[in-house]
């Protein structure tokens, strides 16, 4: 996993301050050319209870994780998106927020590769990239996921350099045996369900009231919201629910994230645009 992703992958309960600015600089740098200044970023995560040196010293790690360069503009410090973030970020869009259950209709994707010994690193990034896209172990060397992720796939593994040490094969369906019991072991199911139940837990809370929320309150319970759900979508790959156990918590879990964005979203922005214009 390249450093980039890495600033991207939440833990859930404990979001970390530069997992946090990462969720600020994809809702609200972008519409600014990437660029926001150390003071909006300070006054930004001061709402979410991060204090100044807390923040300094995670945008001093994530320049240095490639995730962001200094820069200024009218002569004002701050720092903007690279290039490769803004790329994962991208990629992020679609996943978290277009995210679509795959069909029995979509088959299979897998993954046949082969790394030499001697590029032991390569095929260390490469299994990386396979789990953060969602995909399943069949066995070593083979890997698995819904046939609608094949165009994702093809173009991630071409982007990091490592479309030459794969084949990625098609397939209406799989061999061998029960489907679902299959599922069950290429993918961790029951430690997923955990995620989903502690996503749950964390954020029903925010579920509650009418109207347009307060802005202020809007704003911290959005970005955690966000912060919190976006490795989910990568973890679990969108299996057909027939594939996946009776008490399956990830619906609820996508539902509760669709019904908090479309009520706190539009608040938070505006939160966030007067603290970013100070």
């Amino acid at each position: 996993m390249t450093a980039v992703e890495q600033a991207t992958s939440p833990a859930g309960a404990g979001l970390q301050p530069r997992q946090l600015i990462v969720t600020l600089y994809g809702l609200y740098a972008r519409e600014r050319g990437g660029w926001l200044s150390v003071a909006a970023v300070v006054r930004l995560m001061a709402d979410l209870g991060v204090d100044e040196p807390a923040v300094r010293s995670s945008v001093s790690r994530l320049k240095r994780r490639g995730w962001l360069a200094a820069r200024r503009e009218a002569d004002v410090a701050g720092y903007a998106l690279t290039d490769p973030a803004r790329e994962v970020l991208a990629d992020g869009d679609a996943r978290i927020f277009a995210r679509r259950r795959a069909e029995p209709s979509d088959g299979w994707l897998l993954v046949v590769f082969s790394v030499p010994e001697s590029e032991r690193e390569r095929r260390h990034r490469l299994r990386a990239e396979l789990t953060r896209l969602g995909f399943g172990t069949v066995a070593p060397g083979v890997w698995i996921a819904p046939g609608h992720l094949a165009e994702e796939a093809a173009e991630v593994l071409r982007r990091r350099g490592l479309a030459g040490y794969v084949e990625l094969f098609t397939r209406a369906c799989v061999p061998g045996g029960s489907v679902r019991a299959s599922v069950a072991r290429w993918w961790d199911l029951d430690a997923l369900h955990d995620r989903y139940a502690g996503f749950l837990d964390r954020h029903a809370g925010a579920d509650a009231g009418s109207g347009w929320p307060d802005p202020a309150r809007a704003f911290p319970d959005y970005v955690r919201l966000l912060t919190d759900w976006r490795a989910l979508p990568y973890a679990d790959p969108g299996l057909p629910l027939d594939l996946l156990p009776a008490d399956w918590n990830g619906a609820r879990a996508a539902d509760l994230f669709a019904r908090l964005r479309e009520r706190l979203a539009g608040p938070a922005a505006e939160h966030a645009r007067a603290l970013i214009e100070g």
